[in-house]
This record gives structure tokens, C-alpha cells and sequence, in this order.
């Protein structure tokens, strides 16, 4: 399954910090051996300022007590650096931690850059030290220190690109302690300013919306209502078109999302779509299955890749995770994501057949003739379907669907809202780029 790994292609657009969680992922599920998986810890701790577990994985990989005179001498140098930023930023984190001083601070920004100099001879360098401070405590891995002083910074910072990073700096260490709200929170702070912000290109904003999508993953698959919000956010057109022009892969994340989230159908439709482009540019067994569903109509092919999307899941590392944590799901994603395939077979097979042979159908959903005859008598039990089974001949007979009219109309008319208001925005976006001009 190493061939269907999305971690090569997921990596160059994350902060290294955050490739940790992937790999220790990737080493529980042996997709990988556990030499390889070592080396590309070493290799990415390289350029951070967690030497004590570069060392400790060193020990591991070549099974010795002993460590590198170059390693001993950079935790020396790591060390003392991290004494001297300390002392340039202390002025600054003692009135921080003073409630009382801390509560003289206002909205106003630059109204609190004259009081903090005029009063307590705080300037621009301890500002600065402080962001180095806190980005130097990211590198050690200290996230929960780095996340506070981050913060802090930014309510001081009046560097907008600097106050930028910092708030990059600031979602990773959420995201590595698993603050899964407060991450959110961020994760919308920072769309907003990139959807707002003047770039220098319109590459940079596109590349800007990828490596969001990317970071965003860690939380959709973590929050309680991450499946909803990650098609809220991948679904939106320039979002989209981003995926499908620099990161198609990111459309195994959307395709699972709409298959398992029952209350985006709407939207499903026109997904579909996309789908039908994608499908020879881009392969993959959980976008392919619903190619094969909703394009070419194969369900042998269905079949086969609803297997394949079953491996996938488990040895994927944003997927396969939650169903070993289950936190917030009673049912595990794999097993919500098979259920709700079938459901994608059934309907479409029978929009085709009326009447259907209960073997047959039992092959193509993956099931035997028992379990597959229990699956549709609770289909039919729950009103989800609107069929009975006729025991003599041992088939599916479906009752005739006639569209109900004033449905349709109203389908039709929430279809035309929602293309208006894309027309609208794009029209506004573009008198705005007009004026900037």
C-alpha cells in the first residue's frame, strides 16, 4: 500500500515540526522499514533545535550509546543560544506576566508601543526578541511555550508579514499539542487574511490557500465537526481550483468527506463534476471509486476499489488515525465510509435496474447473500428505501420514483442562488483587483 502514501506529496507543503506526526504514523503501520523511517527523522531534525531526540533516534537507528562530537557540540551551541534570547526578551515577558502592568495594555497598538517604551523602556529590539524567543522555543519543541509568546507578539506586532508568520507559527504548535478548537480558530484567522491579503502574485496566494489545506487537514480529522468544514473549505471555488491545478491528492480528502457526510448532497452533485475531470489526471482507489459509481457506472470496478479504499483508510495518516483514537466518532471512519459506498452502489444500480437479483447485488456491494439481504431489509426498514424483496424469486423489486415537482423547482431555484452569488463575488473580486491596480 507504500504506492498510495500521500505523505511525499503532503510533506513539501508542511512546516517540518508537523511531518513527525506522519512519520510515527507511517512506522506503527510498517509501510515503510523502520531504518528508512528513522533516517527521515534524522534528516528533518537536522534544521531544528531538538537535538536530545536527534540523539535519541540516532541511538535507535545504529543501535549504539554513543552520539556525534557534532551533535554533543550543537547542543552546546542550541543551549547557550537559548540563554541569550531568553535574557534579551526577559524585559519584555516579565511585564507580560505581570497582571497588573499587563492590564495597561490597549487595542490600540501603537498607543501600547510608546506606553511599554515611555514606561518601562521597552522597545522595538525586545519586541523582536521575543518573536525570536518564541520561534526558537517552536524549534525545541517547546510548542505550548512557543503558542503563548507567539500570541503575545502578535497583540504588539505591527509587521504584518511578520505578524503572518507568527500566526503560521502559532497554528503548528496548536495543531502539535492537539488543541483542536483553538487550532480552528486560527486555521479561519489565517484564511481570512490570505483571501484579503494584497500579494505580490497571484501565485504566492495560491500557494498560500495549498499549504493551508494542507495544514488544515490534521484538524478536520480531529474535530468534531471536521468532515463538514473541510468541504466548506476545500469546495469553495478558489480553493478548488487550487487542488486541481497544484494538488490534485487533495481530493482523496474531499472525496471522503462527501462520502461519508450525508448532508452535503447537494453539493455532491456538482462534485461529480469534478470527479469526470480529474479522473485521468489524477488516480487514486477512494476518488476512482466514485468515478467508476457515478461516471462509467462499473460496479465490478466499484467493487474492486471499495476493497482498495478500505486499505487505504487504514494506512492513511489522517484517515487511519481516528480509528484508533475514535474521538469523536462512535463508528470508525472505515466503517462509515464502506457503509455509505454501498449505499452509493445500491442507489445507482437501481436507478439503472428495477428489478434485481439479490446475488447479483450481494456480489456487487461486497457482502454475502445473508448479510446483503439484512442490509436492504434495514434500508427499507428505515424508509431509506423505497423497495421490497420478493423471497420467491430472490430479488430487489423497486417501486417507481416519480420526481415530485415542486422539489425539483425548489432544487432548481437553490441551484440558481448559489451560481449568482458565485458570479457576484467573482464580479466584486475582480473590481476590487481593478481598483488596487
Amino acid at each position: 500500500m507504500a504506492k498510495y502514501d500521500l505523505t511525499p506529496r503532503i510533506a513539501p507543503n508542511l512546516d517540518r515540526h508537523l511531518v513527525f506526526p506522519l512519520l510515527e504514523f507511517l512506522q506503527e503501520r510498517q509501510l515503510y522499514p523502520d531504518e528508512h523511517i528513522l533516517k527521515a527523522k534524522i534528516e528533518l531534525l537536522n534544521n531544528t533545535n531538538m537535538v536530545d531526540y536527534a540523539m535519541d533516534i540516532h541511538k535507535s537507528l545504529y543501535h549504539t550509546d554513543d552520539v556525534p562530537q557534532d551533535m554533543v557540540e550543537r547542543r552546546v551551541e542550541v543551549v547557550a543560544r537559548l540563554k541569550s534570547l531568553e535574557e534579551a526578551a526577559d524585559p519584555l515577558i516579565k511585564f507580560l506576566q505581570n497582571q497588573n502592568a499587563f492590564q495597561e495594555l490597549r487595542a490600540d497598538k501603537q498607543y501600547n508601543l510608546q506606553m511599554l517604551n515611555d514606561r518601562y523602556q521597552i522597545g522595538p529590539d525586545q519586541i523582536e526578541a521575543l518573536y525570536q524567543y518564541a520561534k526558537f522555543q517552536f524549534e525545541c519543541g517547546n510548542y505550548s511555550g512557543a503558542a503563548d509568546y507567539l500570541y503575545q507578539y502578535r497583540a504588539l506586532c505591527t509587521n504584518s508579514e511578520r505578524s503572518l508568520s507568527a500566526l503560521w507559527g502559532k497554528l503548528a504548535a496548536e495543531i502539535l499539542m492537539q488543541n483542536w478548537d483553538i487550532a480552528l480558530e486560527e486555521l479561519n484567522r489565517l484564511k481570512e487574511i490570505i483571501d484579503s491579503k494584497s500579494f505580490a502574485s497571484p501565485l504566492n496566494q495560491v500557494q498560500s490557500r495549498i499549504w493551508l489545506m494542507h495544514w488544515s487537514l490534521f484538524i478536520f480529522f480531529n474535530h468534531d465537526n471536521g468532515r463538514t468544514q473541510i468541504i466548506d473549505l476545500f469546495n469553495q471555488d478558489k480553493y478548488l481550483n487550487a487542488i486541481q491545478t497544484n494538488a490534485p491528492h487533495l481530493l482523496r480528502y474531499l472525496t471522503t468527506a462527501f462520502i461519508v457526510n450525508k448532508r452535503r448532497r447537494p453539493q455532491f452533485k456538482d462534485f461529480i463534476k469534478v470527479i469526470q475531470q480529474e479522473q485521468y489526471s489524477y488516480e487514486d482507489p477512494i476518488t476512482e471509486f466514485l468515478a467508476c459509481v457515478y461516471v462509467n457506472y462499473d460496479f465490478d470496478g466499484a467493487q474492486k476499489k471499495m476493497r482498495e479504499c478500505e486499505e487505504v483508510i487504514l494506512n492513511d495518516p489522517f484517515l487511519g488515525k481516528r480509528i484508533e483514537e475514535g474521538n469523536f466518532s462512535t463508528v470508525p471512519l472505515r466503517e462509515e465510509f464502506l457503509e455509505n459506498a454501498r449505499l452509493f452502489i445500491f442507489e445507482t444500480y437501481c436507478r439503472i435496474h428495477q428489478r434485481i437479483d439479490m446475488g447479483v447485488l450481494a456480489e456487487k456491494l461486497n457482502l454475502n447473500y445473508e448479510e446483503a439481504e439484512r442490509w436492504i431489509v434495514n434500508l427499507i426498514r428505515t424508509s431509506k428505501l423505497d423497495a421490497k424483496i420478493d423471497s420467491e424469486t430472490g430479488t430487489v423489486v423497486m417501486e417507481p420514483n416519480h420526481p415530485n415537482v415542486y422539489e425539483q423547482l425548489i432544487d432548481h431555484t437553490k441551484a440558481l442562488s448559489g451560481r449568482t452569488y458565485k458570479l457576484v463575488s467573482q464580479l466584486l473580486e475582480h473590481a476590487q483587483g481593478q481598483a488596487a491596480r
